[in-house]
């Protein structure tokens, strides 16, 4: 198990044991390179790093990844309270949390984290997640005790873990909307984001510790802006703190040239030198680029403004399509998140652009989440689409052609699709969704559905952005911090009205505004624009070549699923124009990636 974690923490190992449990921890070193070792125990004396607890008997023994940004504070109570601490690492100032404050701590902590604590004189597990999934945390009830790791790989390394995947399980994998906790394989959870989990004699107790929570706005236009900038601000300083070298992933759009910005500002207060700034491309992508149904212009040139425009140290990763097809780094992106994603390039170019920035950082901050608080998608401004009685993106997938099957269905055969049935699974998960909703009471439709929106956006959309975030970077040996993700910014953008959401007619108009006096006019003024994808059409016939030899090998183990006929198409002439269209190609994408996955896993499904 620890071996497959080893790509989450390539700097240390360590192992814990006493007679009913055992705790294991694969370091990234970030804080405190030398004093933060795990996992970490406490006794009466004190905590001892990686070692032997400093009194008699352990208190409580950890296991943890994340950063906690406000363990300087922590500390300091904590140690008015009487605890003693050996170190510099917030890991120690969580463990004391735990100590002082018991289950409750987590509502203390302010990052991201997902952890487990033994307490040997309760014999109980604690296992806690951030308030919004940033780190990831899985877990398995089996042969009389609980398995948990931070991927399932790691779960499936233990002999009494079997990766089986049902029916239901295929509906997840399939499915753009997954309620929280859900899995692709059959016996494993995902401990939901706010949540904590408690497991001794008595068996699971789960417990939420957070949410969102409706509450009247009380603040005009220009105090609003204000508070916004404020927020982002504190929460941009206190995620640069790092013992080790820190960059920001920078796409030349609102958000990400937001961050690094402030992250300019914040830094040059300090007198600790420029912001290290990275941009990702492909060769060739800003002479050619072709505008498509949501990006207009190639990113580079915005970066670069940003860039000179706030004096940063800045990079270029140039991609080439050999980067992209390399069947060493798409097999890699598949181990990584464990599962099959439609998204193709995507994947390959973000793990690739994280791999390009571990040369010379080991911690990124991005400007991920932004949409989901601000109103950035363009499917919440399409009236047809934000008001039907659906995930919003879920709808839009429905409205393009390229997609109407869902991303990654289309070439799934008719009989398969029946069985999937993915219009009740998408229904029942909405109804569930929606039934969670805060909301105030009076609010107008256009208020009460922008609410929704925003509501169904944090809880079903950006946990799946995360946790490949998260699984894309940690398998490059980098950290990825989400400043966006602070929760005082993301509860207070909550409740802001709509109407003031959109004060200038367009998306984001509040963020536009909080960061008019950080960015170039031309940057402030871009579009909306996801992340890039490939245009070459050498990639596509790439694909298209690795597509064939899939359907003409009568081994291929994803074959009983496709529409053999509709597959075929698909790597003709025609197909191969169509497949240009990267919505279109998503569907292909898919195919190669379950097929790799079922050749790895062997015999896993149980349909």
């Amino acid at each position: 198990m620890a071996r497959t974690m080893a790509c989450r923490g390539p700097d240390d190992q360590g192992v814990w044991t006493d007679g009913h449990a055992t705790l294991v921890h694969t370091r990234m070193a970030v804080i405190d390179l030398a004093g933060g070792r795990q996992p970490m125990v406490a006794g009466e004396g004190g905590a001892a790093a990686g070692g032997d607890p400093a009194g008699d008997e352990p208190a409580a023994a950890l296991t943890y990844s994340g950063e906690i940004y406000n363990f300087r504070e922590l500390r300091t109570e904590l140690a008015g309270r009487g605890h003693r601490f050996r170190t510099r690492s917030d890991t120690e100032v969580v463990l004391h949390a735990y100590l002082e404050w018991g289950e409750r701590c987590v509502e203390r902590l302010e990052g991201m984290f997902a952890f487990a604590i033994w307490d040997p004189r309760r014999r109980r597990l604690f296992l806690a997640r951030d308030r919004f999934g940033i780190k990831p945390l899985y877990y398995a009830e089996s042969g009389g005790g609980l398995v948990f790791g931070s991927e399932p790989k790691a779960l499936l390394a233990h002999p009494a873990v079997r990766p089986v995947v049902d029916l239901d399980g295929m509906r997840v994998l399939f499915s753009m909307a997954r309620a929280p906790g859900e899995s692709v394989y059959r016996d494993l959870r995902d401990l939901p984001p706010g949540h904590t989990l408690v497991y001794g004699p008595g068996g699971v107790s789960l417990r939420r510790y957070w949410q969102l929570e409706a509450h009247p706005h009380e603040h005009g236009l220009d105090e609003t802006v204000r508070t916004v900038r404020e927020l982002l601000e504190s929460s941009v300083a206190r995620e640069l703190v790092s013992d080790v070298p820190l960059s920001v992933m920078l796409s030349g759009g609102l958000d990400s040239s937001t961050v690094a910005a402030l992250a300019a500002r914040a830094l040059a207060r300090e007198g600790a030198g420029r912001v290290r700034t990275t941009t990702v491309t492909y060769s060739g992508y800003s002479d050619n680029f072709q505008p498509d149904l949501v990006r207009s212009a190639p990113d580079s040139p915005y970066a670069r403004a940003v860039a000179e425009h706030i004096g940063a140290d800045h990079r270029e990763i140039e991609l080439t399509t050999s980067d992209l097809i390399d069947p060493v780094a798409r097999r890699t992106v598949l181990r990584a998140q464990d599962v099959p994603a439609p998204f193709g390039d995507m994947d390959t170019s973000t793990y690739q652009a994280f791999a390009g920035v571990h040369r010379h950082s080991k911690v990124a901050l991005t400007g991920e989440s932004a949409d989901e608080i601000f109103g950035g998608y363009s499917w919440v401004h399409i009236p047809d689409l934000a008001y039907e009685e659906q995930f919003p993106w879920v709808a839009f997938e429905q409205w393009h052609p390229g997609t109407r099957e869902g991303l990654g269905q289309g070439l799934l055969s008719p009989a398969f699709k029946s069985r999937l049935d993915m219009g009740s699974y998408y229904a029942e998960r909405y109804a569930q969704a929606m039934a969670e909703i805060p909301r105030l009471p009076g609010e107008d439709a256009a208020e009460r559905r922008a609410r929704e929106i925003c509501h169904l956006h944090l809880t079903h959309w950006l946990p799946r952005l995360l946790e490949r975030n998260d699984r894309l970077s940690m398998i490059s040996g980098l950290e990825v911090r989400v400043p966006f993700c602070d929760h005082r910014l993301v509860q207070y953008a909550y409740n802001i009205p709509w109407e003031m959401k959109t004060f200038d007619g367009r998306e984001k108009s509040l963020l536009r505004a909080a960061a008019g006096d950080l960015l170039p006019e031309k940057v402030l003024e871009r579009p909306k624009a996801p992340f890039p994808v490939s245009q070459d059409a050498t990639y596509t016939k790439a694909l298209h070549q690795e597509f064939a030899e899939v359907l003409a090998d009568p081994a291929s183990p994803v074959l009983p699923l496709l529409d053999l006929e509709a597959s075929r198409r698909a790597v003709s002439p025609q197909g191969q124009a169509a497949a240009q269209d990267w919505l279109h190609r998503m569907n292909i994408e898919m195919v190669l990636q379950v097929n790799s996955w079922l050749l790895e896993l062997g015999d896993c499904l149980e349909l």
